[in-house]
């Protein structure tokens, strides 16, 4: 026997077999995967590989990190995301990094969808190293930089090693925030958490060193890990526990709390970092940034803030600028500035100073301990209730009469709770309008509807929009939700059942109400399919 048939033999028997074998890669199933290139060359929109069921598999053969967007050509989000993703494989091709960005068009690939779980778009998978059957979520931002910054970390170092002083202060002078961990020992569990930590946190640079003479520069004697920073304290450092050991959970509140200003000033570029931070209480000064005594409160208040850090967000909205959303949000007219408001952001609980006085470091201080002893009380947006409200099909629901027309035990009343400028809510009107219009001689069906961004309600708060309830007639202040096709054809379906239907999840997501933090505070919202 010769040698080439006895070394076939033995693969025979052991089990052992390539693409055209029956066996199994440790990374998943390659019998699907061809042992060539396709025969037409897979093509490029700018810079990102067109893939599909035949090419994807061999994508995955030929590239060891690869980008993946699922999308569909009539998905608003991916039409949005399409330019920053090719920016981002041009900008990673020209510093040659090794991975490659693809996109998939989801709906022309159902069997895809299917095999990778695919819901929803877009959606973007991250494949490693040959690992097809386990791909990484992406998490990351949706403009181009972010995308490459979470590429870049995945196939290269999170961190940079630091060796001596003169490679700490580059690092230092390069970056207002710098994430350093001092660890005596490079290849322990601690270091792979930091970097685990690394790989995801954008908005930070990091670096990490053993070398002692870095330790006895900054009077270190135990693992440390150092925020610094080109603001306010300049420093904050979070020893690891030498009995724990690093937490994950317990540095990255510490980063987030202490990379943040102790004021932050609301635009559009801090916006996402401040609902971002994990911090529940917001304490907004509102003032007129033109005017000098406006100007002269921002001290005190930020006196006032160090007790607080970690507890209480301070932010500052300047009403001259473009923050009317902030505004309405509030309740508030920019002639009411100088003024302050505190909310939480999980409760959506809002409260205001009671006594008016002026605007001081004492008195900042005192309305937080106000709300937290409880003294202070939440108060709830309404709008008047505006003459011929129930006059229309679409009746106008208010917070003052929400509870008096919604749960009236002699009705079934279907309301819409809206915001002015949410397109999913416009898309939806005329079907909505339609359905009051057909209902309108029902005296037991109400058709209604009810601006959240104006209205707020003891009874429950609105997290999305447009969010559609049905307040069955009958005792017990019963509510369900409705979450179904939005269509005049099924909201018919479901009043005539008396609010029973299957669930259905509608084709877009809702949008998201001013000030509440993203289910995905880094992707952004999501098409389902």
């Amino acid at each position: 026997m010769n040698s080439q048939l006895l070394t076939v033999l033995l693969l025979f028997l052991l089990g052992v077999s390539g693409p055209w074998g029956q066996g199994q890669d440790p990374h998943g199933p390659l019998e699907d995967l061809p042992e060539e290139p396709p025969v037409e060359k897979v093509p490029k929109e700018d810079g990102v590989l067109v893939l599909n069921g035949s090419t994807l598999s061999w994508a995955l053969q030929e590239h060891s990190a690869l980008l993946v967007e699922f999308y569909a050509p009539w998905c608003g989000h991916c039409q949005a995301l399409a330019p920053e993703y090719s920016k981002a494989a041009i900008l990673l091709e020209d510093e040659s990094v090794p991975v490659t960005l693809a996109k998939v068009d989801g709906p022309a690939e159902p069997d895809l969808m299917e095999k990778f779980g695919v819901t929803e778009y877009p959606t973007i998978k991250f494949f490693q190293d040959g690992n097809h059957t386990h791909p990484e979520e992406y998490t990351g931002p949706r403009e181009a930089e972010g995308i490459a910054e979470w590429l870049r970390r995945r196939v290269g170092s999170s961190a940079a090693h630091l060796e001596d002083e003169e490679s700490l202060q580059a690092l230092l002078d390069a970056q207002d925030v710098v994430v350093v961990g001092f660890f005596q020992d490079l290849q322990g569990e601690d270091v792979a958490t930091f970097l685990a930590l690394a790989r995801d946190a954008l908005d930070m640079t990091f670096g990490l060193t053993d070398q002692p003479q870095l330790f006895k520069k900054f009077g270190l004697t135990k693992d440390t890990v150092i925020l610094f920073k080109k603001f306010d304290e300049g420093q904050a450092d979070f020893p690891v526990d030498e009995e724990t050991g690093l937490d994950l959970g317990n540095l990255s509140r510490f980063l987030v709390t202490h990379s943040m200003h102790l004021v932050t000033e609301f635009n559009q570029q801090t916006s996402r970092k401040i609902y971002a931070a994990r911090i529940l209480n917001h304490l907004l000064l509102f003032v007129n940034q033109t005017l000098a005594p406006h100007q002269e409160l921002l001290a005190s208040f930020r006196e006032a803030a160090p007790p607080f850090r970690g507890q209480v967000l301070f932010v500052v909205v300047d009403v001259a600028a473009n923050n009317d959303d902030v505004l309405q949000y509030f309740g508030l007219k920019a002639e009411e500035a100088p003024t302050m408001r505190l909310i939480n952001i999980e409760t959506t609980r809002k409260y205001a100073p009671v006594d008016g006085g002026p605007i001081t470091s004492a008195s900042v201080a005192s309305f937080c301990h106000s709300v937290f002893s409880g003294e202070a009380k939440p108060y709830l947006l309404s709008q008047e209730i505006p003459p011929g409200w129930d006059q229309r099909p679409v009746k106008i629901l208010v917070g003052k009469n929400f509870e008096q027309v919604a749960f009236d035990e002699t009705k079934n009343v279907f309301v819409k709770f809206y915001a002015p400028w949410c397109s999913h809510c416009k898309e939806m009107a005329p079907a909505w309008e339609a359905l009051a219009e057909k209902y309108r001689d029902h005296e037991d069906i109400v058709i209604a509807e009810l601006d959240a961004t104006a209205n707020e309600l003891e009874a429950f708060a609105v997290h999305s929009f447009p969010t559609l309830k049905f307040f069955p007639a009958g005792p017990g202040r019963k509510v369900t939700e409705y979450k179904s096709a939005r269509d005049l054809e099924t909201f018919s379906k479901f009043l005539d059942s008396g609010g029973e239907l299957p669930v259905e999840e509608p084709t877009e997501k809702p949008e998201t109400p001013f000030l509440e933090p993203p289910a995905n505070s880094t992707l952004g919202p999501k098409e389902e399919l």
